[in-house]
């Protein structure tokens, strides 16, 4: 019943004619034994059981058999069949070599814009694939763990795309590999160049305010020269500064691009016209120094020596508001024609010179400690000197922007065809701003009449208003570094979710800024708690041990206020993405009220002494304040959700390894200056094994809570190390 089919029996392929076929032998082979089929049992009959050897193969199939028409399509004749090639082998080589066009054709280009093809709207001249070679020679590597701050380096590479290069021609040789270029490459150059003059720029400045220090001291002579010193900087924030750099500079930017003559002629009206501005300014303001003087602060001015001397100096300094605008008009310039680093490097040179004309003066008077000069003995020629040297630094800092304006061709024309071009809504565009910059300039004008007057009343040195900015310097040298840095690479990202209408990215993007910053930002702020005597006693040794002291104290005051002023600066990046700058204005209003509040009362209960460090505390309460208010305004903007559970943990696991590292920090610090004295010596040994101790314990107490973004800035500091 299961019987095999025979097919036809006479059409046997090798067979007898009856059909009943005999089973092929294998071929013979002539060096095997003649007995070899005979004497192997596994060999014998092994072909036996196959009954179709003899048979026909089209006819195997019954159905194949039925529809085969054999008389218009004979079988071949047995034993014709072309023989097959074993499995396995490899095919014949081609006598021809391969055909680059034909195996390696170039792929068409990708559409401008983003491509449907793929998801999410990704652009294709950016987007990178993975193929299986790519897989497969590469299963092998090791893969550095993922990096929290990787993706400030995509930021930065999506700014600029570099154009698609033009299709190789085939035939020629590939080109030998080049450097990567472009436009995302120079900006990753200019970020270096910006960032590296900043961090220049901010440690000889720290040097200018140290030497200015152990010039003329921390008491009424060095609050004298600060104050006219500060004057200048705030006229010009309150009258230009501020529109200036956020809304005239857009604009010009937007010239520069929109205009046939890339913006020349709106770059020279607008720097006339803040040449014309700023000269009547500087007129005013030279005139009616005395009235300024005492707006800065009464106890000066009521002091006919200290009067006398302010007035002076802050002559000499007022005409550096015009050196100022212009020197930022300058900048803009040549940011809006790429070249960055001229910006950032040319305030170096400002400090240079300072630094020469205060060391000068040391060189002929001797240091503060030495001399005890004050307000009645400052001799005039040393008042002239120090005036001097100060505009000095201004007018070469603006003139260094010349040569490179030139490099780029653009040429100065003063044009006072203002009207019609646009200035006029410019400026109605800067209200809120210059709202803005004045109610954070009033608070900084209550606090300078307070602590000069404080200073004045406790009769210490280091007590003051310049103790005060120099503690606040130091203190505001991290945020600078730190957070600004890693907001600077996250803001392009963050306009541009907002742009989009995508609340979700805006949340991610302050919760990543916040968290990131927090890993350097928190154990910082615990080490000025701990260490902030030894540190200031080592930094301003020139000027005395009680002056160092007292701005110790001060600096220990501000130390925990580092952390919410952080905060409150990445928390309003979500707003100015939003192109909102009303709410940063309400907000610094209500930061200023609590400053001007709570500096009050330190001065009105706090013995004078003391009076200046808890304006130090007052600074951070303010911002601490405005956070709040400023969280619940954005959370509210973004629907409702900032990761607050996320962020609150990571700050509250930092502050959690950071007490315990200050505590020992301090502890040890203390102990060395108690044994080898307060001087430069003892405070520099405190101030290092102080500090190694506290970065350890903290490093321990971090790991030991697993804190994701500590694990992340260490494996990146590791990988660029050992790169």
């Amino acid at each position: 019943m299961n019987a095999p089919y025979d097919g036809d029996r006479g059409q046997g392929a090798g067979g007898n004619p009856s059909g009943h076929g005999t089973p092929q032998q294998p071929p013979h082979d002539p060096y095997a034994p003649q007995d070899a089929y005979a004497q192997d049992p596994y060999l014998q009959d092994a072909y036996t059981p196959d009954p179709y050897a003899a048979q026909d193969l089209s006819a195997q199939d019954p159905v194949s058999e039925a529809l085969y028409d054999r008389s218009a399509h004979p079988p071949p004749a047995p034993g014709s069949y072309e023989p097959q090639n074993p499995l396995y082998q490899q095919p014949p080589a081609s006598p021809y070599a391969p055909d680059p066009r034909v195996w390696a054709q170039t792929p068409p280009p990708e559409p401008d814009g983003p491509s449907r093809h793929l998801p999410y709207g990704d652009d294709a001249r950016t987007t990178q694939f993975t193929g299986v070679d790519d897989l497969v020679t590469r299963a092998g590597e090791q893969r550095p763990e993922p990096d929290a701050f990787a993706h400030l380096f995509r930021d930065q590479q999506a700014a600029g795309v570099p154009a698609p290069a033009p299709e190789p021609d085939p035939v020629a040789p590939a080109p030998a590999p080049k450097k990567p270029a472009g436009r995302a490459s120079g900006l990753l150059k200019s970020s270096a160049v910006m960032a590296a003059g900043t961090l220049v720029s901010r440690l000889t400045g720290f040097v200018r305010s140290l030497v200015i220090t152990a010039a003329l001291g921390a008491a009424l002579l060095g609050d004298t020269f600060t104050v006219a010193y500060t004057l200048p900087t705030m006229i010009y924030i309150l009258t230009v500064g501020g529109g200036l750099n956020s809304v005239f500079v857009p604009q010009l930017v937007r010239a520069m691009k929109n205009d046939e003559d890339g913006g020349e002629a709106f770059a020279n009206r607008l720097l006339t016209l803040v040449m014309v501005a700023l000269g009547a300014i500087v007129a005013v303001a030279v005139f009616a120094a005395p009235l300024l003087v005492q707006l800065m602060s009464d106890t000066i001015a009521s002091d006919p020596a200290a009067n006398n001397v302010a007035v002076t100096f802050a002559r000499y300094c007022l005409p550096t508001i015009f050196f100022m605008g212009i020197h930022v008009v300058m900048g803009q310039i040549l940011n809006a024609r790429g070249k960055f680093g001229a910006m950032m490097w040319t305030p170096v040179l400002n400090n240079i010179v300072m630094i020469t004309t205060f060391g000068l003066f040391i060189w002929v008077y001797g240091t503060s400690a030495e001399s005890q000069m004050g307000v009645q003995t400052i001799p005039p020629e040393g008042v002239r000197l120090l005036g001097i040297g100060t505009l000095l630094g201004l007018v070469v800092q603006a003139l260094a922007m010349i040569p490179y304006l030139r490099e780029t061709g653009f040429r100065f024309r003063p044009r006072f065809d203002w009207k019609g071009h646009g200035l006029g809504k410019t400026v109605k565009l800067a209200k809120w701003t210059v709202l803005f910059v004045l109610a954070n300039q009033a608070g900084v004008l209550v606090v300078t009449q307070l602590a000069t007057a404080a200073g004045e009343a406790s009769g210490k040195q280091g007590a003051g208003f310049i103790a005060y900015t120099n503690a606040q310097l130091i203190w505001g040298m991290p945020q600078a570094i730190i957070t600004v840095s890693v907001m600077a690479a996250l803001l392009p990202r963050l306009s541009r979710a907002a742009h989009d209408g995508d609340p979700g990215a805006v949340r991610d993007d302050i919760s990543q800024g916040l968290r990131n910053s927090a890993v350097a930002i928190v154990p910082v702020s615990f080490a000025f708690l701990a260490l902030g005597v030894p540190m200031s006693t080592l930094l301003f040794a020139s000027s005395g041990h009680q002056a160092a002291q007292g701005m110790g104290f001060i600096l220990m005051a501000f130390g925990l206020g580092l952390i919410p002023y952080s905060v409150q600066y990445v928390v309003l990046r979500g707003f100015y993405a939003y192109e909102d700058t009303r709410t940063p204005f309400y907000n610094t209003v209500i930061v200023a009220a609590v400053n001007a509040g709570a500096s009050a009362l330190c001065y009105a209960l706090l013995p004078a002494q003391w009076a200046v460090v808890g304006m130090g505390a007052s600074y951070g309460l303010a911002y601490a304040v405005g956070v709040g208010v400023a969280w619940r305004r954005l959370k509210k903007r973004l629907g409702g959700d900032l990761d607050g559970s996320h962020v609150t943990r990571t700050y509250a696991r930092l502050s959690m390894a950071s007490v315990p590292a200050a505590l020992a920090g301090g502890a040890v610090a203390y102990g060395l200056t108690s044994l080898l004295g307060s001087g430069a010596g003892g405070s520099l040994v405190a101030l290092v094994i102080g500090g190694i101790v506290l970065l350890g314990v903290f490093f321990v107490a971090a790991k030991k809570m697993r804190i994701a973004e500590l694990n992340a800035l260490v494996g990146m500091v590791r990988g660029r190390l050992g790169r």
